[in-house]
């Protein structure tokens, strides 16, 4: 039982209610959406067979109990969820960053999922299964990548929808290079929006095209 691992490092948290925090990645190879922004575009064939057992040994050697899966689409791979139970059993604090157009069902409840529902900028937003809203639990997180203003009207109408920021931290965060901080800052202001609005810390802290970090 193995799984194709693109990388596997250690850095700085950059999205999330955890961001600032040292982090262990791993991030799975394949990916069944095409976002127009993406920026891990090298995981989607890219990658190297490894068990669990190898995959624990490896960042073993790291001083740190946070772990993210990522990708890609980390839940393409079925042994992606025996890797989390894995993580879990080991006494890591384990994070989940899925594209919001799989079912999270079999993902342990212990997990923290980050869901990254899709506005129409992807060009992927008729992938988004929001079914997954009625398997999250409280400490789940739901992220919109903000490319212009017909994205963030059609975030806030899917939040008033769902009612999603009286169940669960809601993430914005500018598609890079595409939307100023600035203004996305200033819309949610002007509507006193109760979302998280969020930077890719990674992306100032490294130049934006470094991998590995």
């Amino acid at each position: 039982m193995s799984l194709r691992i693109n990388e596997i490092f250690y850095s700085i948290q950059g999205e999330s209610s955890l961001s600032g925090l040292p982090c262990i990645f791993i991030r799975l190879t394949y990916c069944n959406l095409r976002c127009t922004w993406c920026d891990t575009d090298y995981s989607f064939y890219e990658g190297n067979s490894m068990n669990i057992d190898e995959i624990l040994a490896k960042i073993k050697k790291y001083n740190c109990k946070l772990v993210e899966v990522t990708g890609g689409e980390p839940l393409l791979q079925k042994e992606s969820i025996k890797l989390m139970e894995s993580l879990i059993s080991s006494g890591y604090k384990v994070m989940l960053e899925t594209g919001g157009s799989l079912s999270i069902k079999q993902v342990p409840k212990e997990v923290i999922k980050i869901i990254d529902f899709k506005c129409p900028f992807s060009e992927m937003n008729n992938k988004n299964l929001w079914s997954i809203l009625d398997d999250m639990q409280d400490h789940d997180e739901i992220k919109f990548v903000i490319g212009n203003r017909e994205d963030y009207e059609w975030a806030k109408n899917k939040i008033k929808k769902y009612n999603l920021t009286k169940k669960w931290i809601v993430l914005f965060s500018c598609v890079f290079n595409e939307l100023n901080y600035e203004k996305l800052a200033k819309w949610i202001l002007d509507d006193a929006l109760n979302v998280k609005f969020q930077v890719q810390m990674h992306k100032h802290i490294w130049h934006p095209n470094t991998i590995g970090v």
